[in-house]
């Protein structure tokens, strides 16, 4: 009962943290926002937690059971890939790809999730910073710089 206690303690950390990105998504407009954020990173906390847990449960087997936990990894990031890629699509009329950097935000919103349901809260923390500076602050150049080239093209 304890460890699945920190286990859910790790998992409402994941929430908060992916809560952060997700909100920077939903601000913005993107399809994928606060709860698509927020899921990503409780569904990788709690996979990470379970495998833990799994461990433990399975520990008087001993050699009888191989257990790799990259595996639990992979797992996620292929789940998160599969989520990603449905929320990019090609605009035929401008001839564009959109959603591009929310599809990518949910990469790092699940490592944070992993590192969350971990107990790495250091990285996770440090981690949802990191990813916010990326799509918050160099949104914020990216924009200036448009509006710089597009008022040089105008002049």
């Amino acid at each position: 009962m304890k460890q699945e206690a920190e286990i859910l303690l790790r998992v409402v950390v994941a929430i908060l943290l992916t809560g952060i990105l997700g909100w920077e998504r939903e601000v913005v407009g993107k399809a994928a926002g606060l709860r698509t954020h927020m899921l990503v990173g409780a569904g990788a906390a709690m996979f990470v937690g379970l495998g833990q847990l799994l461990v433990l449960e399975f520990q008087s087997f001993g050699e009888l059971l191989r257990f790799d936990p990259t595996r639990l990894v992979e797992a996620v990031v292929a789940g998160v890939s599969f989520l990603g890629a449905g929320s990019i699509f090609f605009a035929r009329r401008n001839q564009s790809v959109q959603g591009l950097t929310t599809a990518a935000s949910l990469w790092p919103t699940a490592g944070v999730g992993m590192a969350a349901g971990l107990g790495r809260y250091v990285l996770a923390v440090g981690s949802t910073l990191l990813v916010f500076v990326i799509l918050h602050a160099f949104a914020w150049l990216d924009a200036k710089a448009r509006k710089s080239d597009s008022d040089r093209k105008t002049s």
